[in-house]
């Protein structure tokens, strides 16, 4: 499921870790949080010290000023007092010098440094291009338009978090070099109605208006892409790419028209928005269902199925452990069966593997069904950790929990694995379980084929991420 939040979960997976990508872990990104509340301050005191300085400059100079129309409107009879002739040598010796070391003092000594060396654990460009694609997988899947997204204005978000016209610029721009005209579209024109609402933007229309333009075209609309190209020559007409661009598509509509013997129809008015173009079809079969799922529609409780899900306390077949203290276990579905489990986890383990875990956290991989080595994917958005289970006692407790619940012995599982995502986080539909393609998708553990899935829910989510 994808989540507007992060959340993390404890499983039983099968997966190794690689480094980088902060955008792929809210607990790495909280971290940045921190690091840029330092640089601000860090910042402020730099903004101080200038000021200071610069206070002392404009004193220094205010002074010297009404010193010197006084000197040079008589120099001769100003030098006939000695002790303007002496003051005169003693600032041009030794003040303007001690001036000279105030103007060459840097403040910035200490920002520069305090910035070098948080520098390396900064965001790269590859951080901000997934941070953008994620906002886009949020915007597909819970079907959200550009406008309601750059009003911050998300459902069930009780905050609000505003795009700049720079923003949807970037957003678009990320899109359009992915050659995701789909959504270049979306933001670019998004970018384009807040700019002639007004909004101020270091951006020009005129670069916004050639992305638009050519991504529009991209996406089959010859009119639209021609009426683009046309007030984008009509704001620079020295654009030569653009010139080109127009005579090229006015030349292929043309052609277009005279093939179906059409004639030319004025291009609609209506601004480009959610719906005006199909969404391309990607590689998962699965996407629609996928996304209604994480919407809360799809698949629909009926009376029949409620009637064969139950609630109980579950005592693990007598085991000891839970004989005074039972867990409540719901049934969620019966084909395939799920259940809930609830309370299985205190708050004060819950804060203790996230802190075992998190200096550990690495990009989660899967492992490739051709090659069989573990590499990243895009379908998979997440950092990951693995505990073992002497580590800690809480480890150790938590573990013979899960055994005593199931039934089951984690002597033949993987190690445990905190899952931690990040912005957009998702892992798309896929199996947990070896198919008859990938007979030997575990031998390397020395175990079968895998039998059952436990998730620990650990963190909850403000908005999306619906089971």
């Amino acid at each position: 499921m994808r989540r507007f939040l992060s959340f993390i979960t404890w499983a039983l997976l099968c997966c190794r870790t690689t480094q980088a990508e902060v955008f792929t872990s809210i607990g790495q990104m909280t971290d940045l949080i921190y690091t840029e509340k330092e640089l601000v301050q860090s910042l402020r005191e730099y903004i101080k010290e200038e000021e200071s300085k610069l206070s002392a400059l404009r004193s220094w100079a205010n002074k010297l000023d009404d010193l010197t129309k006084v000197s040079t409107s008589d120099p001769e009879g100003y030098l006939a007092h000695p002790v303007n002739a002496y003051k005169l040598m003693k600032r041009l010796n030794k003040e303007w010098s001690e001036l000279e070391s105030l103007v060459l003092q840097n403040p910035s000594d200490a920002f520069i440094s305090n910035m070098s060396m948080h520098r390396q654990f900064f965001p790269d460009e590859e951080d901000e291009t997934g941070a953008a694609k994620a906002l886009m997988r949020l915007q597909d899947t819970y079907q959200l338009d550009s406008e309601a997204f750059s009003k911050g204005k998300l459902p069930g978000m009780h905050s609000n978090a505003i795009l700049t016209v720079d923003d949807c610029y970037d957003m678009g721009k990320t899109a359009y070099n992915d050659a995701d005209y789909y959504h270049a579209v979306l933001w670019m024109q998004q970018a384009l109605k807040q700019l002639d609402a007004g909004e101020e933007a270091v951006v020009s229309k005129a670069d916004i208006l050639d992305y638009l333009s050519y991504s529009v075209y991209q996406m089959g609309d010859l009119p639209r892409a021609i009426e683009l190209t046309r007030r984008l020559v009509a704001i620079d007409r020295s654009h030569q790419r653009a010139g080109g661009n127009l005579r090229y598509y006015e030349g292929l509509l043309f052609k277009q028209l005279k093939e179906l013997n059409q004639a030319y129809q004025p291009v609609s008015e209506e601004p480009i928005q959610l719906g005006t173009y199909s969404r391309p079809k990607d590689h998962l079969p699965e996407r629609e269902a996928y996304e209604a799922l994480c919407r809360g529609e799809g698949v629909r409780m009926t009376e029949a199925r409620r009637s064969r899900l139950f609630c109980r306390y579950r005592d693990g077949q007598r085991n000891p452990h839970l004989l005074l203290k039972p867990v409540m276990e719901e049934d969620e579905w019966d084909s395939p069966h799920i259940v809930r489990y609830l309370n299985v986890l205190s708050n004060d383990e819950i804060e203790k593997i996230k802190e075992l875990a998190k200096p550990r956290l690495a990009r989660a991989t899967v492992r490739d069904p051709k090659t069989g080595v573990l590499t990243t994917a895009n379908y998979r958005v997440s950092k990951s950790a693995w505990l073992e289970g002497d580590e800690d006692p809480v480890i150790t407790r938590v573990n013979q929990r899960i055994e005593d619940i199931t039934g089951l012995t984690v002597d033949t599982a993987e190690l445990l694995q905190v899952a931690n995502y990040g912005v957009g986080g998702q892992y798309e539909p896929h199996y947990d379980f070896s198919r008859k393609d990938e007979p030997d998708a575990f031998k390397r553990l020395g175990t079968g084929n895998r039998v059952a899935t436990f998730l620990n829910y650990m963190s909850d989510v403000e908005a999306g991420g619906r089971l």
